[in-house]
């Protein structure tokens, strides 16, 4: 087997998508949809892979430096597919082989059906092969024009006739080329045509005129190839993704109530028996365990739930640890580095940060508990704040096993209430409880009486 050598295009602005941030950086699913273009290359193995990158260059780059052996050229400016191919040229001079050259923005295109160009381009020895597909609806793509079977060349929209706008078979825009005969043959590219521009198709009317053999291959599921340019399109698709990924749950015994209504990024990994109620999000690298009830309107992001977890409606998770048969919600606030441990609760209007909330405990109503370490059995009172910040540095409150904060108790931080202490309610805390105390910290009650009728006298 030939070295394969992949190029990606991913250099254009998408003047469509109308935004700041290049196209191939927005997200399908959660993921930018390079991510899904490099994700399907991957299982080929190729000797190389090279990105060509053009507008907001250095964004792109920020994006993908991560991943190794990933090589970078820049297309300035950008004039055509064509064009963008002679800058990777330099990275593959003296390379032998199969080069793989794919767009950015097809996020649907899968590893087999690449796997199968490459075969086919072997199979047959073909200089070059041409991905297809038959589309009823094919406007906007490149038209593949027959003769005798064979393919003769590939006409763009812009430029085709009355009659070849009729055809259905369309340039997926991805091709197997080999690696000699091809820098060359892109050299000669002309822009006569509407865009001025190098349009790489034109290469299989150059290599028929230079005896050389192009080849196709057809894509099975015409969405494969299915490129986003604009915002219709980036919703489209990413609604194709997210269905797929509700099927998939669906299958291995996952409840989902509503797949319309439901959505589920394509890293999420939901525990069989699991049932999501509609208007769910679930985000990033979430992980739900078996037996879990996500309600209607709750939003989860990078966030890991054990088994039996209960989420009542419309809390918003982010960055967080719920352990095993715990009770969120419903309306609380879950933000990063929280660890809601084994049956705790955490109910209405409470928020978290960076709190840990231990086996059995609860915080049911109206509470911020913020760099806080909560032990065991802990009951936290209504309206309970954990005052750590003093306007300058933030500052934590530790609340031992057993202990019971009243409600509408203030603990400025940094403070420790000891193991089976009580706080009584309406109580500032600015001193550490010891365990087994009962700290009271507010003003003293006094009853003036008769106060109300000596006032409305005096009126």
């Amino acid at each position: 087997m030939a070295e394969i050598h992949v190029v990606v295009l991913a250099a254009g602005k998408g003047t469509r998508m109308k935004s700041a941030l290049p196209k191939v950086l927005h997200h399908v699913a959660g993921i930018p949809m390079i991510d899904y273009v490099l994700g399907a290359l991957a299982p080929l193995g190729a000797a190389t892979t090279t990105l060509v990158v053009g507008y907001m260059a250095d964004m792109v780059r920020d994006a993908l430096g991560h991943r190794p052996g990933l090589r970078f050229v820049v297309q300035e400016p950008q004039l055509g597919t064509g064009h963008a191919l002679l800058q990777a040229e330099p990275v593959l001079a003296g390379r032998h082989g199969t080069l793989l050259l794919v767009a950015g923005d097809v996020p649907l295109l899968t590893a087999a059906t690449l796997q199968q160009l490459i075969c086919r381009h072997h199979q047959t020895k073909a200089a070059a092969t041409v991905l297809t597909a038959h589309l009823d609806q094919p406007f906007g793509y490149g038209r593949i024009v027959r003769r005798d079977g064979g393919i003769a060349h590939i006409v763009e929209e812009r430029d085709a006739t009355p009659a070849e706008r009729e055809i259905r078979e369309v340039n997926a825009a991805v091709y197997a080329f080999d690696l000699d005969p091809l820098f060359p043959s892109v050299r000669s590219i002309a822009s006569e045509n509407a865009q001025r521009e190098y349009y790489l198709p034109d290469l299989v009317g150059i290599y028929r005129r230079r005896g050389l053999p192009v080849e196709t291959a057809t894509v099975e599921r015409a969405d494969e190839i299915r490129g986003i340019n604009s915002r219709a399109e980036l919703a489209e698709v990413t609604c194709i993704v997210r269905q797929r990924k509700n099927q998939e749950l669906m299958a291995a015994g996952v409840t989902i109530e509503d797949p319309a209504a439901t959505y589920i990024d394509r890293d999420v990994e939901v525990g069989a028996d699991t049932v999501i109620h509609p208007g769910v999000f679930l985000e990033g690298r979430t992980k739900i365990g078996a037996g879990c009830e996500i309600h209607a309107g709750v939003r989860i992001v990078d966030s890991e739930l054990g088994d039996r977890v209960m989420v009542r409606n419309f809390c918003v998770i982010t960055g967080a640890r719920i352990a095993e048969g715990a009770v969120v919600g419903p309306f609380t606030h879950v933000r990063p580095e929280s660890d809601i441990r084994e049956g705790a609760h955490v109910g209405n209007f409470v928020e978290l940060k960076k709190t840990t909330l231990g086996p059995g405990s609860k915080a049911n109503h109206l509470t911020y508990l913020g760099d806080a370490t909560v032990g065991e059995r802990v009951n936290v009172g209504a309206g309970t704040i954990t005052c750590n910040y003093d306007g300058e540095r933030k500052h934590r409150t530790v609340i031992e096993d057993g202990a019971f904060i009243g409600s509408d108790t203030q603990l400025i931080a940094p403070v420790r209430v000891g193991r089976g202490a009580y706080v009584a309610a309406g109580s500032s805390i600015t001193k550490d409880v010891p365990p087994g105390a009962l700290a009271v910290a507010r003003g003293k009650q006094k009853n003036k009486e008769g106060w109300v009728e000596r006032k409305k006298r005096r009126s």
